[in-house]
């Protein structure tokens, strides 16, 4: 990162810290659910895999989406370093997030060979943000060997490994037809967004770009609807009432997504090591 750009960053995080606060690591770490890396070493698969705390908060919920709320988050300090793990409730509870607790994730932007992009309405099971559209993919590297990293060059191979899985959980899309050499990253988003009362998100996002023509077989209980859509039909289905969008798509296409897609034949120009900080 130049000079110039760590100014920029430093320049933003004075202006956000009202909005939610920094944390240091010892600050991290007291939080109830929230279990320091050993070394450095990613969690154990069985590493506290029964919910902890208030499940009242569940009531009512489609238990498959229950399951997944204890998958292990990468819970990160503002300069989205690894500290410890979580699990995806105690990380996406508005309590937490309130107090500054912050995981990493990633978001795909999935564009055809007709340049539009494929985007997805997140099914009524979901806990958070259900049926909004969103781009094409939106989920978090979990604290396992793979997905883990320490820096941002291994950040980036996790979750280019983990939006291979989740592409595949959620639209049935075969590895072989988004090879990870094929993933662009972009950048990433810091961001926080309330889903309701109770949940939701408080992220560093990492942008991924990938141009692929895949078949789809759509998990009904993570996606309700998929189109491809062209920028100028994204944008009247933003004048639309009836159709609702999660906040960090909204983010992302107000700041950036219509000049990236423009250059999609070039979209590496884009590429940054800065944390651009959305708060």
């Amino acid at each position: 990162m130049s000079q110039t750009q760590t100014e920029a960053v430093r320049s933003e995080t004075v202006q956000v810290q009202g909005s939610v606060p920094r944390l240091s690591a010892e600050e991290i770490l007291a939080f109830p659910g929230v279990t320091a890396f050993s070394s450095g070493a990613a969690a154990s698969s069985q590493a506290n895999s029964q919910q902890s705390g208030d499940n009242s908060v569940f009531e009512g919920h489609d238990e498959e989406q229950i399951k997944l709320m204890e998958e292990r988050c990468i819970v990160l300090d503002w300069d989205d370093a690894p500290v410890g793990h979580s699990s995806k409730k105690t990380t996406h509870l508005m309590d937490n997030i309130n107090k500054g607790l912050l995981h990493r994730a990633f978001s795909v932007f999935l564009f055809n060979s007709e340049n539009k992009l494929l985007l997805q309405q997140r099914a009524d099971e979901k806990i958070t943000f259900p049926s909004m559209w969103t781009n094409t993919c939106c989920s978090h590297p979990l604290a396992v060997p793979g997905e883990l990293g320490h820096d941002l060059d291994s950040s980036i191979a996790g979750v280019k490994l983990a939006a291979q899985r989740k592409l595949d959980h959620e639209l049935g899309i075969q590895k072989e037809d988004i090879p990870l050499d094929k993933f662009d990253f972009l950048t990433r988003i810091h961001y926080v967004a309330p889903s309701s009362g109770v949940w939701g998100e408080h992220e560093i996002d990492y942008i991924l770009f990938i141009r692929s023509d895949p078949t789809l077989n759509i998990n009904p209980n993570e996606v309700r609807d998929t189109r491809y859509v062209s920028a100028d039909e994204l944008r009247e289905m933003f004048k639309d009432p009836a159709l609702t969008f999660t906040p960090w798509f909204k983010l992302i296409c107000e700041s950036y997504l219509f000049k990236w897609w423009e250059k999609l034949d070039s979209v590496n120009q884009f590429q940054d090591n800065c944390i651009q900080r959305m708060l």
